[in-house]
């Protein structure tokens, strides 16, 4: 009993496994302002407003830096990773009738059609260690 009990005790007192997440940014049409990164875990609720998950994890960093970002110590599970060029620095996607005017991207690099992609298409796994590969999209 003694050990059984000593054993549960360690496995419950352990940290939670955490994950490393290489993202590498291709595509920018140029070195102007940062560019701006949000991981949710959210599902669908959360993937196009990420901004509004408060358990998002967010990255903002200078263009000319952007090649490649590692977002250390994230918990295993199902993500969506949205990408955008903030040309201008004012921190949100520039848009233009609705049609994005600053570049923009996604986990998993879906095929655009009229409109954003669904989830199913953007979502993928976090464990040990994971690479995503996003190249960023102008419309405008």
């Amino acid at each position: 009993m003694g050990l059984a009990l000593a054993a549960l005790t360690s496995t419950a007192a352990s940290p939670p496994p955490s994950a490393d997440l290489d993202i590498a940014i291709s595509g920018l049409r140029n070195q102007s302002g940062a560019v701006m990164l949000c991981l949710t875990q959210r599902g669908k609720s959360y993937y196009l407003a990420c901004a509004k998950d408060p358990a998002r994890i967010e990255r903002v960093v200078p263009s000319g830096e952007a090649g490649s970002i590692r977002i250390a110590d994230v918990a295993p599970g199902e993500y969506a990773l949205l990408v955008i060029h903030d040309e201008n620095r004012n921190g949100k996607l520039d848009t233009m009738l609705g049609v994005p005017r600053e570049g923009f991207g996604f986990s998993r690099n879906p095929a655009l059609r009229m409109g954003p992609p669904h989830y199913g298409d953007v979502h993928f796994a976090i464990a040990g260690h994971s690479r995503q590969a996003v190249k960023l999209k102008y419309l405008l």
